[in-house]
């Protein structure tokens, strides 16, 4: 049974709250721990987006279509998970709430988390610009999710301005290191990134252009540096 075979029957057909949804995650699935985390992770991309789409209080085609490249689902499929993101649109519980029941999905710390927050910068920035209102939403939910601070300004560099942002702060470094530590840094950077590592750790392989997106990111980075600090 694939992915979104899956997520059709986590749905059924008697779904009718978000709440009760993350209640039958944990128990459809709960002897599947990979199944759990992809799952998990699905839903919390679909659910937080659908949030976050209020959040600078338009829903534009951009968004909408970049919610659907990141989430590769079958048209078989869109019924089912267009449904729940409008039940998450119109769900009168806060985001906080959907967060912090991700959160204790995982355990704390999980990478994984981080990679939720950069999918949803990734749907935010679809029409080209991230609003101050949804940099504060992803924000708010990386505090729930208890992601440091400098990792989120790393995650959101990649995304607001990333050609003019600061490329260490991209790659996690600081200046002051020398060209080979930065060097070891980022092979170490695109290791973990690479798509295979973000599948062992939970992503679905629906999801796999956030590593391909991430990478690029990263790269530019990286040349940005390079021209900078590399020893004649």
């Amino acid at each position: 049974m694939d992915l979104w075979q899956r997520f059709t029957k986590l749905l059924g057909s008697s779904v009718g709250a978000m709440g009760g949804l993350f209640d039958r995650l944990t128990a459809l699935i709960s002897g599947d721990p990979e199944d759990r985390r992809q799952m998990t992770f699905s839903v919390a991309i679909v659910a937080l987006s659908a949030k976050m789409a209020k959040a600078d209080g338009v829903v534009t085609f951009d968004e909408i279509a970049a919610f659907k490249r990141l989430v590769a689902y079958p048209e078989s499929q869109a019924r089912h998970v267009e449904r729940l993101f409008d039940l998450a649109r119109r769900d009168v519980a806060g985001y906080e709430s959907y967060a912090a029941k991700i959160a204790g999905l995982y355990d704390k710390g999980d990478p994984i988390l981080t990679d939720i927050i950069d999918a949803l910068f990734v749907i935010a920035g679809a029409d080209s610009l991230v609003h101050e209102a949804e940099i504060e939403f992803l924000a708010n939910v990386a505090r729930v999710f208890e992601v440091s601070d400098r990792e989120f300004e790393s995650i959101k560099a990649r995304h607001v301005l990333p050609e003019e942002g600061d490329p260490y702060l991209i790659i996690g470094g600081e200046r002051s290191e020398s060209f080979d530590e930065l060097k070891r840094r980022y092979r170490e950077l695109v290791s973990e990134n690479h798509p295979d590592r973000l599948i062992a750790r939970g992503v679905p392989t629906e999801f796999i252009a956030l590593a391909n997106h991430r990478l690029a990111a990263i790269n530019v980075a990286w040349d940005r540096i390079e021209v900078e600090r590399r020893p004649a």
